[in-house]
């Protein structure tokens, strides 16, 4: 029985040696560093270039009660955009409804109240209550273990980092990034952000842990992608969220964000105030 094994194996391993022979070796990997670099760079770029575009997103929340079982499901969809660099959000439906006039002047409101900000605030500063952008995370991790991997059917360069302790940060989302650790894939060929996932590492307090306290374990990931072979575009997200309220109440959340119907503006449109801008028609 073993002779036959060792037969059958041969039979099947042999005459793929050929071929493996022939199989040009992988380049060797570039400096972890100077990848940084231009991943950095190029994530820069684009963040400037994305204010050509909007897009729509799909965002809903999960709240999970102590059994892990779903408890409560909210959705809202948004018209998104970017001002200097920054993520601006119209929310035009809340669980599948569209806005009454009175929330519609509302949202325009506050819309404009952060179109004024994000014009003010520098573009490598995230805005108060706003997620970190991916070209600050790079700046403040340690990055490790480069290795190559097929990400979605595209050559990546994967690493694992960790926040820097001794980081220099502005605000919430930076100070909490110094808690995080996870794994980016990088494509190789266009050097962008293809995928993000993160968790925290320790818990992270607010005031102390007085106001609120983000626990350990906390997780999201995060993925970006070619558009229309023009640029590449967050397409969505995932994450679950434990935390603890005001020393009391504890919450325990999951996330997803879906993005579509992505649209380039007319190079000359200047984005107004009430953030509603045509876009280019085809």
């Amino acid at each position: 029985m073993t002779s036959r094994r060792f037969a059958l194996l041969a039979g099947l391993v042999l005459p793929m040696l050929p071929a493996l022979a022939q199989r040009p070796p992988s380049p060797p990997l570039p400096d972890i560093h100077q990848l940084m670099h231009e991943v950095q760079d190029h994530q820069k770029q684009l963040e400037k270039v994305r204010e050509n575009y909007t897009y729509s997103s799909l965002v809903t929340v999960q709240d999970i009660d102590q059994n892990g079982k779903v408890s409560k499901t909210e959705s809202t969809e948004h018209e998104d955009f970017f001002v200097n660099g920054h993520l601006i959000r119209r929310i035009v439906k809340k669980n599948g409804q569209p806005l009454n006039e009175h929330d519609q002047q509302k949202e325009t409101e506050h819309v404009t109240k952060q179109v004024e900000k994000a014009e003010k605030t520098p573009s490598d500063q995230p805005l108060e209550g706003q997620s970190i952008t991916v070209s600050r995370v790079l700046e403040i991790m340690d990055v490790r273990n480069p290795r190559r991997q097929v990400y979605r059917g595209r050559a990546t360069i994967l690493f694992d980092f960790i926040g820097r302790k001794d980081a220099k940060t502005h605000g919430l989302a930076e100070d909490a990034s110094k808690k995080l650790q996870g794994t980016m894939w990088v494509d190789e060929a266009d050097r962008q952000v293809a995928h993000l996932e993160v968790s925290f590492n320790d818990n992270f307090r607010v005031a102390g842990g007085l106001l609120a306290t983000i626990q350990k374990g906390s997780n999201f990931n995060f993925d970006q992608s070619p558009v229309n072979g023009e640029l590449w575009l967050p397409t969505g997200g995932e994450g679950s969220l434990q935390a603890r309220l005001l020393l009391v109440k504890g919450i325990r959340q999951h996330f997803t964000e879906r993005n579509y119907d992505f649209k380039r503006f007319r190079v000359e449109t200047q984005q107004t105030k009430d953030a509603r801008i045509a876009p280019e028609k085809k």
